[in-house]
């Protein structure tokens, strides 16, 4: 329904369409704004903010009004929000106006005595201002992330998020771990990433690359659970005691550190069967078998032979990936708001300076994993064992560029493995403290 309303005083025009609780205002055909609010807002309540009091407002005259009054003030752009409500008359404006029905006096009122306007001299001294919805072309606003999130909250979000990186990117685990091999079969040679993808499926068959995958997942779970939980722990202590109320990177470096400790004494054993069913020619095609011979032949110690190595790997590198991903956050997402993007791209970069960092470590783990038996014809020991063992190995059989075997792949693995973490992480941790939040409110 459409009506126009006249007010004698401010003679100003309007055009109210009503509809389903909310009305909009045009002047002269142009939109002056839609009623909206708390009580039956059409948009979400956390998008609503508070105007800062004016003196003259838009069109002049009192703080609540000027001359234009409420369908004249052109200054207000258009998407914002007024919220019209049916109240009394406003002392001094008429009940009832010339070709107006007494519902639409009593709606046109409403917005005068909330403080829309009324002419000049209309405005009352500190009336009340209309909620205003942010310009929504300055880009998306997030809710700040939980600070109150419990250890079993960073413990379920760490374990999704562990599972769910190592899954998507075990195809591309299974050629870093190919082409880090020291005297690969000549069938085995990869001259990058997308070629041995190709190269595996065509001559070993669709899912080759997927072999292994189900105990990666089964130690993903709680190396992450123990991961972020040790992590977000210590990172709070830490700060406080270093840098109280601020966020400090060496405490950040710290945490992840000593998480580290506990994430690969988790994971070291599904990394051992993982990285041998992934070599080329693997005599392993279950887990159960790997598991069964490797315990036979060389002692359930070797579930463990890379432990050492793992840690002088990943303790650098997380040392490096989260005090680098703490440093982008705060340039990125200062106020640490929820914001995938800012968590996706913080991530992934982290993930890069720290694998290309920590190569030849990663090298090295490979080789004590997996004890390739051409490296081993040259070294006289038999096995090869510990860090020492492990460079000095990789040196006589490739030399120096040997250390970086399969940078390519182990970068291109990291950036999404290290974005996929980090997003997933950060949803299922606000997800799931908000929904415990909202429980604790309706109780």
């Amino acid at each position: 329904m459409t009506s126009y309303l006249a007010n004698s005083t401010d003679t100003f025009f309007c055009s109210v369409k009503r509809g389903r609780g909310h009305a909009r205002v045009y002047t002269n055909g142009r939109l002056g704004g839609v009623s909206s609010g708390p009580s039956g807002s059409r948009r979400p309540r956390a998008l609503w903010a508070a105007p800062e009091a004016d003196a003259t407002g838009p069109g002049g005259g009192g703080s609540s009004g000027g001359s234009g009054g409420a369908c004249g003030r052109r200054g207000w752009p258009k998407w914002m929000e007024l919220e019209g409500r049916s109240a009394g008359g406003v002392a001094g404006g008429p009940a009832a106006g010339p070709g107006r029905s007494p519902g639409e006096s009593a709606l046109l009122d409403g917005w005068l005595q909330r403080g829309v306007g009324r002419g000049a001299g209309g405005g009352e001294a500190g009336a009340y201002q209309p909620p205003v919805r942010l310009d929504p072309e300055s880009g998306p606003e997030y809710e700040a992330l939980p600070a109150g999130a419990t250890v079993t909250t960073h413990m379920v979000a760490g374990a999704v998020a562990g599972i769910l990186e190592h899954c998507v990117m075990y195809p591309i685990d299974c050629v870093k771990t190919r082409m880090q091999s020291l005297q690969p079969d000549p069938a085995a040679r990869y001259r990058n990433v997308l070629e041995a993808l190709w190269r595996i499926m065509r001559t070993e068959g669709l899912w080759r690359p997927m072999r292994g995958l189900n105990v990666t997942a089964t130690g993903a779970g709680p190396a992450h659970a123990l991961y972020f939980a040790c992590y977000e722990k210590l990172k709070k202590t830490l700060s406080d005691v270093i840098h109280p109320g601020g966020n400090s990177h060496i405490a950040n470096g710290a945490a992840g550190c000593v998480a580290t400790l506990l994430h690969d004494a988790a994971m070291n054993p599904a990394e051992v069967v993982k990285q041998r069913m992934q070599m080329y020619n693997s005599p392993y095609h279950r887990v159960t078998d790997c598991v069964r011979a490797v315990w036979q032949n060389e002692g359930a110690g070797a579930f463990y032979r890379s432990y050492t190595t793992q840690l002088t790997m990943n303790v650098p590198f997380q040392a490096i990936h989260f005090m680098t991903y703490e440093f982008l956050q705060e340039h990125f997402n200062p106020q640490r708001r929820y914001n995938p993007s800012s968590h996706v791209l913080c991530g992934a970069c982290a993930g890069a300076v720290a694998a290309a960092a920590t190569t030849p470590l990663d090298v090295c783990k490979t080789l004590l994993n997996t004890q390739e038996s051409l490296a081993l014809n040259s070294n006289i020991t038999g096995h090869i064992t510990g860090m020492a063992s492990a460079f000095r190995t990789v040196y006589q059989v490739g030399g120096v560029t040997a250390y970086f075997r399969g940078v390519q792949a182990r970068v291109i693995y990291q950036i999404p493995s290290t974005a996929i973490a980090w997003s997933v992480y950060e949803f299922f941790k606000y997800l799931i403290t908000k929904r415990q939040e909202e429980w604790r409110a309706g109780k």
